[in-house]
């Protein structure tokens, strides 16, 4: 046994303490597209791992090649989760567990929900390595306001629930963001209101990113002749309903009519309070006359 007493000795345990994980699970965000976006930080904890749990584990290769990563990779899928968390129940507690998706940060319309609930349940250390994702440069690239959305996930397949959730969309107020395949693009736009901007995006941060931005009747239109190309997956923006304001005539309204009515025409009344109010000529004419005729 030693005892550790010199300066050098602190040091050395110190840096050893440093490079150590806790055990338990990391949820780690990899690139949506450029390689180069895999944080410090993330690589970092990837090398560290006792294993890594993907979705599928040929794709993942292409980053952990690129990157001189050797881990042990399990494949996790909606249908195999109960089957791996058994399989793997035995290290949940003693092993440094990275869970990743094939791109993005990983349980966003992704599989490993029951996995993080399960080392939650145990009070099992967890945590998350955040990172790309497609959601937020779609959002900053579409040129809509964003200080409030909505996230979807994927549009159901279902033709019936697909128009619901267009309907939904329709009547908020919000932002909404939402994924879906490129061949039920154009049939999802359709139950959009044709007059709403929308913005889909495409292979972003990669060479080929592609923002189409306009009204969805626009936008359905290029898709109709064939002018947008609808091979994968698109993050699509849909900008928030536009409430017009409607005012109407009010007791300070009335007021001021009453007193311009002393120094001008009627005519004239009704062009100005229109001018200040953007209330309709015509209910500003019905109450001027009112005040004029006592």
């Amino acid at each position: 046994m030693r005892l550790l007493c010199g300066e050098q000795d602190i040091i050395i345990v110190s840096i050893k303490i440093m490079n150590e994980l806790e055990k338990g699970l990391y949820i780690i965000s990899t690139p949506i597209g450029n390689l180069n976006d895999i944080s410090l930080r993330a690589l970092d904890i990837l090398k560290k791992t006792d294993f890594i749990i993907c979705e599928n584990p040929k794709h993942s290769l292409k980053l952990f090649n690129k990157f001189g990563i050797k881990k042990k990779l399990l494949s996790l899928h909606d249908y195999n989760e109960d089957n791996l968390i058994k399989r793997i129940a035995k290290y949940l507690d003693n092993s440094v567990i990275g869970l990743i998706s094939d791109a993005g940060s990983p349980l966003i319309s992704d599989p490993g929900f029951n996995l993080v609930k399960k080392f939650i349940k145990k009070n099992i250390f967890v945590t998350s390595v955040p990172g790309p994702t497609s959601i937020i440069p779609s959002l900053q690239l579409a040129g809509f306001a964003i200080n409030s959305f909505i996230f979807f996930g994927f549009i159901p397949k279902n033709k019936s629930s697909a128009k619901l959730n267009a309907n939904i969309i329709n009547d908020l107020d919000l932002t909404s963001v939402l994924f879906i395949s490129g061949n039920r693009l154009k049939d999802f736009l359709e139950f959009l209101s044709n007059n709403r901007n929308i913005a889909i995006c495409k292979e972003l941060t990669k060479i080929n990113e592609t923002i189409i931005r306009g009204k969805v009747n626009n936008i359905v239109d290029k898709i109709r002749k064939n002018e947008i190309n609808l091979k994968g997956e698109f993050t699509v923006v849909v900008d928030k309903k536009e409430i017009k304001q409607t005012k109407s005539v009010d007791n300070n309204i009335k007021i001021q009519a009453s007193k311009l009515l002393k120094k001008y025409t009627l005519t004239d009344t009704v062009e100005i309070v229109h001018k200040l109010s953007n209330i309709s000529k015509k209910e500003i004419y019905q109450m001027a006359l009112k005040l004029k005729n006592g």
